[in-house]
């Protein structure tokens, strides 16, 4: 089995910052001598957006990967980083759980389209981000059964730990029952505000949860992060020393750093 990485990113809240990670993350280790590629498995495609491809082509996305008409490595696109390319998504994905609905192996789908091509000669990734949607859906289950490890994006706002209990419940029981492997790699800390009191009453409340798997970098409140999609770029493109940027930046570094330790513990 090739070491390539699959790292699900996961929060059953929308508007958190997934999409904008798995881009900016995705990016940054790019220039870090990475090959990386993104599955969008979000229907509304916003990774897809955000690196500049049309979320209504209805050819060669991961829904086609899915329903058996395309092969996973003929929907691989590239985009205009290099090292980076996408597997795209588009709304046909929504109808996928009920399509699914009566085969018996459908949390092992997307797992058994990746772990062919995995261990195939085409694949030359060190790691695969996927991008789940904003809900606890068979989508966001499939992502749990196939990922090595999760990083959780979790907003400096009231109720951001309210609805983490609901999720690691959905990881323990996917652990018990379908991927005994899964672990958290990380909690982020997304859409900060270090002026805010409350931002630092969840930082100080998500330290005291998760302990060290919280990461030290935290990813502020930036105008020109929130600009970057509409241009179809990452922020590490348009504007490279935004504090936004520039925290992506050192994401990127404190991820490498972790990759190393555990690979020292193992």
């Amino acid at each position: 089995m090739k070491n390539t990485q699959i790292i699900s990113v996961i929060n059953q809240k929308g508007g958190v910052g997934k999409t904008t990670t798995v881009i900016n993350l995705a990016t940054a280790l790019t220039f870090h001598n990475k090959k990386i590629l993104i599955i969008d498995l979000d229907p509304q495609g916003n990774a897809t957006t955000g690196f500049g491809l049309s979320n209504n082509d209805s050819e060669k996305t991961i829904y086609d990967v899915l329903n058996g008409n395309s092969k996973f490595e003929d929907t691989i696109k590239d985009t205009k980083i290099d090292n980076l390319k996408i597997i795209s998504s588009n709304v046909d994905l929504s109808g996928l759980e009920v399509e699914t609905a009566s085969e018996n192996r459908r949390a092992f789908l997307l797992k058994d389209k990746i772990e062919s091509f995995i261990n195939s000669s085409k694949n030359d990734f060190s790691y695969i981000f996927i991008d789940c949607p904003p809900s606890l859906s068979l989508l966001t289950v499939m992502s749990l059964v196939v990922a090595n490890s999760l990083i959780v994006p979790l907003q400096a706002e009231f109720f951001a730990l309210e609805g983490l209990s609901q999720l690691m419940k959905t990881i323990e029981r996917v652990r018990v029952k379908l991927n005994p492997a899964l672990q958290i790699r990380g909690v982020l800390l997304t859409m900060f505000d270090r002026r805010n009191k409350l931002s630092n009453q969840v930082d100080t409340e998500a330290r005291k949860f998760f302990n060290e798997k919280v990461y030290k970098t935290v990813i502020p409140r930036n105008v020109r992060l929130s600009e970057a999609p509409s241009h179809g770029i990452p922020i590490l493109v348009y504007d490279k020393l935004c504090a936004g940027s520039k925290s992506y930046s050192n994401f990127a570094d404190e991820f490498l750093k972790q990759e190393n330790v555990m690979e020292t513990a193992a």
